[in-house]
């Protein structure tokens, strides 16, 4: 390991953000920032502060053989990870997640414009702007649907297919190589402000796509309200792709420096839970199809996805909170 490897390893140990152990430290974030990514050494001051704070011996911060420590003592016994790595196998996910993230993102974008045209060519005919006859439009609309949905679908089957070898990055603990998490911190200290500039514009179009629909029904325009209705989905679709694009550049970061749902304690949870989340799903669409074959009611009881999928994000709320 190197120097800027322990310091990433000692600091998530004590549970630290590169602000707090820079805090510490009395330096700036972006100095720490610059020694795990391995721009920059710290002097030998800083390099006694970190040896106090983390205890341990300056030695096994210093030298890349050193064997790993607890306290000042030496551990001959390291225990073995999981699968190891290598810098290669890091930078070709890493490339494919961003790959991958483009066609997924498009994907979601098409699933969501899908009903777009079925709207709009449903007001041409209502309300006689168009001389197209009713159920041609529905026929086309709907034709248009599925084609973005069958394209949505096959995107994601292909970069699923793709990915697929390196499932075990999310479901097993893995140990990184000589200089691969510092390279993988820098990637991502260097992509944070796009994450973050792609999260806050993509809400917003979430968040302002109500706005237009909302103004046309204060009028009497029903064809200016169906086609403001369209225009949500359009803002929605934008918004979405850019939070999808960056969110799985994101995630293959966190997945290969085991950050937030991919600690090694979290993927030991996520494993045990594998049962209970297929028994879930299984039994809410059990609830559906009930629902929906007793009642006919179909443009009703799509109301149970939206229920089930809250209801299921409380449970693994309560779930953490009771084992915490």
């Amino acid at each position: 390991m190197t120097l800027a490897e322990k310091i990433i390893r000692l600091r998530k140990e004590q549970g630290w953000s590169q602000e707090e152990l820079a805090h510490r430290l009395e330096v700036s974030r972006q100095a720490v920032s610059k020694w795990e990514s391995m721009a920059s050494v710290p002097d030998l001051d800083k390099i006694l502060k970190l040896s106090q704070l983390f205890g341990v011996s300056t030695d096994y911060l210093l030298k890349d053989d050193a064997a790993e420590e607890t306290g000042f003592a030496a551990d001959d016994e390291t225990p073995d990870r999981g699968r190891t790595v290598t810098m290669e196998e890091a930078n070709a996910y890493l490339a494919q997640a961003a790959q991958s993230a483009r066609r997924i993102a498009l994907g979601v974008g098409l699933c969501i414009l899908s009903p777009v045209p079925l709207i709009f060519l449903g007001a041409l005919s209502e309300y006689g702007k168009a001389p197209i006859p009713e159920h041609a439009a529905g026929s086309v609309g709907v034709t248009i649907l599925l084609l973005f949905i069958a394209c949505a679908v096959a995107l994601f089957v292909t970069e699923g297919f793709k990915l697929h070898r390196y499932e075990y990055l999310e479901k097993e603990p893995i140990a990184l190589t000589y200089g691969v998490a510092g390279m993988v911190e820098a990637k991502k200290e260097q992509f944070a402000p796009v994450f973050k500039s792609a999260v806050v514009t993509g809400v917003t179009l979430c968040i302002l796509s109500l706005v237009p629909l909302l103004l046309s029904a204060m009028g009497e325009n029903e064809f200016l309200t169906a086609c403001c209705a369209a225009l949500l989905f359009l803002f929605a679709a934008a918004g979405v792709f850019l939070i999808v694009l960056r969110g799985i550049v994101w995630g293959s970061y966190a997945r290969l420096l085991e950050e937030g749902d991919y600690t090694p304690e979290n993927k030991a949870a996520e494993k045990r839970n594998e049962p209970f989340h297929a028994f879930y799903w299984c039994a809410v669409t059990a609830l559906y199809l009930g629902l929906s074959f007793y009642s006919n009611a179909w443009h009703r009881t799509w109301i149970v996805w939206p229920v089930a999928a809250v209801l299921f994000a409380g449970l693994q709320a309560l779930r953490n909170a009771r084992k915490e």
